[in-house]
């Protein structure tokens, strides 16, 4: 994987991502926007500690969607629980951006 930037929106935070320092923290699966959002100070909620057990952590990838880790199941069954849940939803801790271009996310 290759270096690439996320962008966290409404804050209009971009952060550099370097795939080869994954994983950055304990929450949340290495390399996925929760595990980047808490490293760089973004403020995302998640109760559960990024372990597939609720919803808070849900975000709407708005560019790089097909960029992303195949949704899970589990990730499905905890999504239904999300408030403001688009076709573009996924739970930050599961989401995996491949690298393969830019991303940006939105925390409703």
């Amino acid at each position: 994987m290759k270096n690439y930037k996320i962008t966290f929106m409404p804050n209009n935070i971009t952060v550099d991502v370097d795939p080869s320092k994954f994983p950055y923290g304990e929450t949340g699966q290495p390399g996925s926007v929760l595990d980047i959002a808490l490293t760089h100070g973004v403020d995302l909620e998640h109760v559960c500690g990024g372990n597939i057990a609720c919803s808070t952590c849900h975000v709407i990838v708005e560019k790089g969607f097909n960029t992303c880790s195949a949704m899970t199941s589990d990730e499905q069954d905890q999504l239904e629980n999300a408030s403001g849940k688009t076709a573009q939803s996924r739970l930050s801790c599961q989401c995996i951006p491949d690298g393969s271009e830019d991303v940006v996310v939105r925390i409703p």
